[in-house]
């Protein structure tokens, strides 16, 4: 099976509502998708989204990205010597995680049909369905109970609450969640660099002494200052997931190293796909360092590949794959089976999906 072709397409697909965090807002999912074709007819698919506040990708810079420099790097080759493209794959361009995310997952999608097996049962087998918590994005306090209280009554039974804008108005907000769900549901917090050290550490335990019961705080201080994120984590009793300081397996092992989070959250636009993703997991096993598996706004196929490593490693304890119910509409034929909160994979080989919808 050698790479004939890689080719580049484009999906537009509207949210049901707009997605509000402290960093961005985004009415669409405006993705880039992979398509590498093979001289056995078989297709691989991937995905990208430019998110440019977080990773630093733009639409322009994905393509560019794949047509200069990875395109010419792996075609031809033979995807039985899987590890040598992986290796190529990461080593013609530096950074530009989103376009190499991309490519991986195309070509993980690919070795899936190669050996014609579904990748979760590849890259480790536990389990083939997960639950995922949603989002609320950060809006009024009115609203936000309003969107707690819809997503309970889809069936939810744990929440991703946006806060960061406001530190103030996050505990108020927070309170007001609270009291209205009561405590049969879980409660995370993201508040996406949004705070200070010693801000977070202060509404973080108002947040405990108010009783919010609260399952941990994502990423509450500016990604690059791991000083400030090991001082929140050592002085709050709420667990602290490490999310935009982690990108690479060096960035995961310096935060593991220094204990300067409780938890890490994966994203294969941040590691550049499933090949770096494997190696976070690996060393956060080692270190006993539990792991949450999310995704930016993405649509079907990216995510799809999320499920599959999430179904694959049981270090994977925690699931944010909300993405694809968060659009209004689904391009994309096959892939994981997104019911609300329950997410199943089927046994098709590779990542299962099988057309898409342009």
């Amino acid at each position: 099976m050698k790479i004939r072709d890689i080719k580049i397409k484009r999906i537009s697909v509207p949210l049901k509502t707009p997605f509000k965090t402290a960093l961005r807002t985004v009415e669409r999912v405006e993705d880039i998708i992979v398509e590498i074709y093979t001289d056995t007819g078989n297709i691989g698919f991937g995905e990208a989204p430019p998110t440019g506040v977080i990773t630093g990708d733009t639409t322009g810079s994905i393509i560019g990205a794949i047509e200069d420099h990875i395109k010419k790097s792996i075609i031809g080759m033979n995807m039985e010597n899987f590890e040598s493209i992986i290796q190529k794959l990461n080593k013609c361009i530096v950074k530009n995680t989103s376009a190499k995310a991309a490519v991986d997952i195309a070509l993980y999608d690919l070795y899936g049909q190669l050996y014609k097996a579904p990748l979760y049962k590849l890259l480790g087998g536990f389990r083939k369905e997960i639950t995922t918590d949603i989002t609320i994005s950060v809006n009024e306090t009115e609203e936000m109970v309003k969107d707690s209280i819809d997503a309970i009554k889809r069936g939810y039974k744990t929440l991703k609450i946006k806060v960061g804008k406001d530190s103030k108005k996050d505990l108020e907000r927070m309170k007001a969640i609270r009291q209205a769900i009561g405590y049969d549901v879980d409660l995370r917090i993201d508040a996406n660099q949004g705070w200070k050290p010693k801000e977070a550490v202060k509404v973080l335990r108002e947040m405990e002494d108010a009783g919010l019961d609260i399952d941990f705080v994502e990423q509450p201080v500016i990604a690059h200052d791991i000083d400030g994120l090991k001082f929140v984590t050592d002085n709050v009793a709420i667990p602290v997931l490490a999310d935009e300081s982690i990108f690479s397996p060096m960035d995961a092992l310096n935060v593991l190293e220094r204990r300067a989070a409780d938890l890490i959250n994966i994203k294969l636009m941040k590691t550049g796909g499933i090949y770096n993703a494997l190696k976070i997991c690996s060393l956060a096993e080692i270190h006993g360092v539990e792991c949450m598996i999310g995704c930016m706004l993405e649509a079907k196929v990216s995510v799809t590949a999320a499920v599959h490593l999430a179904c694959a490693k049981s270090i994977i304890t925690k699931i944010d794959l909300d993405g694809p119910v968060l659009c209004s509409e689904d391009p994309i034929n096959g892939g994981a089976v997104f019911n609300e909160s329950k997410i199943t994979l089927t046994d098709k080989p590779g990542l299962g999906i099988e057309s898409i919808n342009y």
